[in-house]
């Protein structure tokens, strides 16, 4: 059996807890002046919106393949999977676990979990024909993080965009061979 290591992180956690509790002050006496009051907590920031590269024609989009594309996702690249049909390959900076709750949303369906490690998800969309067919019609997600990497190198990274050289999150499309865009 093996241990996660989200147990360890959430071990961890628990016992630097008490540590890290502040010591309760004394009340003051007469004639000692009152302690200044402590900084107010920062409050957590939104993570930075990275920009995306403009719009090009050639890109798919939700309309030709027929399901829909995370928002802040780059096209990277596509490949013949074979009768008719295509792979698009995503990449995204968003976290593995953002791309698994958009998708169950938007595709109203809860997926399965084929990987722990790597974490792999794979959401089916529509009825595979396999006389029609090379693949299942739908969103494999996967998180390229795993184990201390840096994430899936963009081949088309820009620093004057913000255009990451990473995605931490990879997904790869297959629609229906009907919605199949060349």
């Amino acid at each position: 059996m093996r241990i996660r290591p989200a147990v360890f992180v959430l071990a961890a956690l628990v016992l630097a807890a008490p540590a890290a509790a502040q010591r309760p002050q004394p009340f003051p006496t007469p004639g000692q002046t009152a302690p200044q009051a402590p900084p107010a907590p920062l409050l957590p920031t939104a993570p930075p919106e990275i920009p995306t590269l403009p719009p090009d024609p050639a890109n798919p989009t939700d309309a030709t393949l027929g399901m829909p594309i995370y928002p802040a996702a780059q096209f990277l690249a596509s490949y013949d999977a074979g009768r008719g049909q295509r792979y698009y390959v995503f990449g995204t900076t968003a976290t593995f676990d953002s791309i698994i709750t958009y998708y169950r949303t938007q595709l109203d369906e809860g997926g399965n979990r084929v990987f722990d490690e790597p974490p792999t998800h794979v959401f089916e969309y529509g009825r595979f024909n396999d006389n029609e067919m090379a693949f299942p019609p739908g969103v494999t997600v996967k998180d390229w993080t795993w184990g201390g990497s840096a994430g899936y190198p963009n081949p088309r990274p820009d620093a004057a965009l913000g255009i990451p050289d990473r995605f931490p999150t990879v997904f790869v499309m297959v629609p229906p061979p009907a919605a199949t865009v060349r």
